[in-house]
C-alpha cells in the first residue's frame, strides 16, 4: 500500500512558494524537457548554468502553473506538459540560452520548449535565433578591444609628433581629434551589434 504524506496540502503549497519565489528573483525563464536525461546529466547541466546566475528546477506542471498566474506571467501553459525543467535566470538570458543549446548537442535528449526573456514570449525556434547572437558580455569586450586600439594609435600619434621635433598645439589637437572620431565610430559599431540582438518575429 503506497504511503500518504501527513500533510500534502502543506507540501503543494511550499512547492508553488518555492517556484514562486524563483519567479520573483529572475527576470527571464527558459522551459526545458529533460526526458531522457540522466540525474548525473542534469546536474551536470544545473552546474553550467549555475555559472551565469541561473538556477535549473525540475517542476511539477500544475504547481508551475499556478505559480506563474499568481506572478501575472501568463502564456506558458504550453510548455508545461511533459517532464519539465526550468531555467530560472538572474542576469544574461543570452547566456544561459547559450549554455542550455551547447548542451543540447551532445545530450540531444534535452528539448528547449520555449521561454520568456524580459517579459516577451520567445517560442523555441527564437530563443535558440537569441542564443546565437552575441551576449552583453561579449559586446563589451568588442567594445573595450576597439576603444583600447584607438587609444595606442593616439599614444603612438604622439609619439611620431614628438620625435619629429616636439608637440605642436594644433597637431596634438588633431590627434585628439582624430581618436575621438575613432571612438566615436566604434560606439556606433557597438550600437549596432545591439540592434542586431532583437530577434525577429517568427
Amino acid at each position: 500500500m503506497a504511503l500518504r504524506t501527513k500533510h500534502p496540502k502543506q507540501e503543494k503549497i511550499d512547492a508553488i512558494e518555492s517556484i514562486k519565489n524563483g519567479v520573483k528573483a529572475s527576470s527571464s525563464f527558459i522551459f526545458t524537457e529533460y526526458r531522457g536525461l540522466t540525474v548525473a546529466q542534469i546536474s551536470e547541466l544545473r552546474r553550467k548554468l549555475s555559472e551565469s546566475k541561473c538556477s535549473y528546477k525540475v517542476v511539477r506542471n500544475n504547481f508551475a502553473k499556478i505559480a506563474f498566474k499568481d506572478s501575472d506571467i501568463n502564456e506558458v501553459d504550453d510548455w508545461l506538459k511533459g517532464p519539465t525543467a526550468l531555467a530560472m535566470i538572474e542576469e544574461d538570458a543570452n547566456v544561459a540560452a547559450k549554455t542550455l543549446f551547447e548542451y543540447a548537442k551532445d545530450a540531444p535528449a534535452l528539448v528547449v520548449k520555449g521561454a520568456i526573456v524580459d517579459g516577451e514570449i520567445y517560442d523555441a525556434a527564437k530563443i535558440e535565433a537569441f542564443s546565437k547572437l552575441p551576449g552583453k558580455k561579449d559586446l563589451i569586450a568588442m567594445f573595450m578591444s576597439t576603444v583600447n586600439a584607438t587609444t595606442s594609435k593616439f599614444v603612438r600619434t604622439l609619439q611620431a609628433i614628438v620625435d619629429k621635433g616636439g608637440v605642436g598645439e594644433a597637431a596634438a589637437e588633431t590627434a585628439k581629434a582624430e581618436v575621438a572620431a575613432e571612438n566615436e565610430a566604434a560606439k556606433e559599431e557597438v550600437k549596432a551589434e545591439g540592434a542586431a540582438e532583437t530577434v525577429p518575429e517568427a
